[in-house]
């Protein structure tokens, strides 16, 4: 199981408390745990990827094992311990401002 970390307010429009677990078939990138997120909570459609274009929407970053995966292809691999579910992906919400 894939363990993902969501905002708050994205976890109250889904109606879950805390991380969500997520059953991913095949390759273990941000696309498919994106994809099967969706799938599973199809009120968060639109809120993390563009409905057309699925790319990451402005604002929301991707984080794992303490690394910025924001910017890495939709199709990379997650690191090993994401698909193992020792550690979960992060979808943050970025700030900016001054």
């Amino acid at each position: 199981m894939i363990r993902v970390s969501v905002p708050a307010h994205l976890r109250a429009m889904a109606g879950v408390d805390g991380e969500i677990s997520l059953q991913v078939d095949g390759p273990v990138t941000q696309a498919s745990v994106l994809d099967a997120l969706e799938a599973r909570y199809p009120v968060l459609r639109g809120t993390i990827r563009d409905h057309g274009t699925r790319a990451r929407r402005p604002f929301v970053r991707f984080f794992a094992c303490g690394l910025d995966l924001s910017l890495e292809p939709a199709d990379a691999p997650l690191p090993a311990a994401v698909a193992d579910g020792a550690e979960p992906f992060r979808v943050i919400g970025a700030i900016a401002g001054g």
